[in-house]
């Protein structure tokens, strides 16, 4: 069983090296060669540049395809391996048309495992652990109010004035703030056009107390059917969201304003636009070599009955660059690094499938993930 490991940027190298230090069988493919060569050459020789019909012409059955790729990579790659018996591992989100895949990968055998991360991943890991520690608990019942927030974000661990630091391209994150989202807030549906329109506060409960900014991400809605929330289950609110720096909506006023006024203007202007601001952000507020950068993540559930608070704890996780390199990488890498050993073990279903909720991979991921960050938590705020 071959490991094909695609794309080796700066996200992908502490998870890649990981599994060829403990010996696996694996191929990796990159666009540009030498990248890939100057990231793990000294552990392997088996490089290739990336090319979608040699790797279906090398597949074999039971091998395991890694897309650490731009998304628009991961279903041609993803169909490659449903023609080869192959598997498939990414960091990110499930698509509908990475979802549309899996009756065939069950009808094959073929693990198809998506969002094992950072977020998607370790949140998912967090959140599943928390739902099954409330649940055992006995508190929640159809008249208890249930409050789910998860927040993650990537940040300068030395804040600068911009209130963020870009360690690749700015233009997807600019991109992302033309996006909207769905949660549940004081036991509604909540829709907000753009971020900046539903900036909130949380205080995450670090060994010293900090508060940041926090907005809705994306639609968080069909995670409440993934954590496996009883649906018996009266939910206030349910949000996945992203963290940012106190000060960032400030900082990034302008920004907001002229993505607002790109919104009436034509495809093309928009995104050329879009082009010379990412441009500017990156040669303005890039990390420096070696500068650490910082990654907060906390998934908070709480449980009220008749508004009197019953159960409440946090899973909380603070980690920044150091000599091992960057947290972000180390934090989305070495998590799918696992995820492929677990296929590779047999250990995931068949299917398109997001992170494990196996109690007995979650402790073993979560362990893991104790050595990657410089705290990890859980935070209990009631006797």
């Amino acid at each position: 069983m071959t490991i094909h490991w695609c794309g080796t940027g700066l996200s992908a190298i502490p998870g890649l090296r990981r599994l060829l230090e403990a010996g696996h069988d694996i191929h990796v493919w990159n666009r540009t060669t030498a990248k890939a060569e100057s990231a793990v050459g000294d552990l392997t020789d088996r490089i290739s540049r990336f090319d979608l019909d040699t790797i279906t012409d090398t597949l074999q059955p039971n091998d395991i395809v890694v897309s650490m790729l731009p998304g628009d990579w991961h279903v041609p790659l993803a169909k490659a391996c449903l023609f080869a018996d192959a598997h498939f591992v990414s960091s990110s989100y499930i698509s509908p048309e990475m979802a549309a895949l899996d009756g065939n990968a069950r009808k094959r055998g073929l693990s198809f495992v998506n969002e094992i991360g950072l977020d998607p991943g370790i949140d998912h890991l967090m959140a599943h652990h928390l739902v099954e520690d409330m649940r055992s608990a006995g508190v929640a019942g159809p008249d208890s109010d249930i409050s789910f927030l998860s927040y993650c974000g990537g940040v300068p661990k030395y804040p600068n004035s911009f209130c963020y630091k870009f360690s690749w391209s700015p233009l997807g994150v600019l991109k992302a703030l033309r996006a909207p989202s769905r949660s549940l807030h004081n036991n509604a549906e909540l829709r907000v056009d753009r971020p900046w329109n539903a900036i909130t506060s949380f205080t995450a409960p670090l060994p010293k107390l900090e508060t940041f900014e926090v907005y809705p991400n994306r639609d968080s809605l069909p995670f409440i059917t993934q954590y496996h929330f009883d649906p018996s289950w009266r939910i206030r609110d349910f949000v996945r969201g992203t963290l940012r720096l106190n000060g960032w909506k400030d900082a990034w006023a302008d920004v907001f304003s002229e993505v607002e006024r790109l919104e009436t203007a034509p495809d093309a202007t928009a995104e050329a636009r879009l082009r010379e601001m990412s441009d500017a952000f990156w040669d303005e507020n890039a990390y420096a070599p070696d500068e650490p950068d910082r990654v907060i993540l906390c998934v908070d559930l709480s449980v009220e009955n008749n508004s009197t608070p019953v159960w409440h704890k946090t899973y909380v996780m603070d980690a920044w660059g150091d000599t091992r390199g960057t947290a972000m990488a180390r934090l989305v890498s070495v998590p799918l690094s696992m995820a492929v050993e677990s296929v590779l073990n047999r250990e995931i279903p068949a299917g398109v499938t997001p992170a494990p909720h196996d109690p007995k991979l979650i402790a073993r991921y979560m362990d893991k993930v104790n050595t990657l960050a410089q705290h990890l938590q859980i935070v209990g705020h009631l006797a």
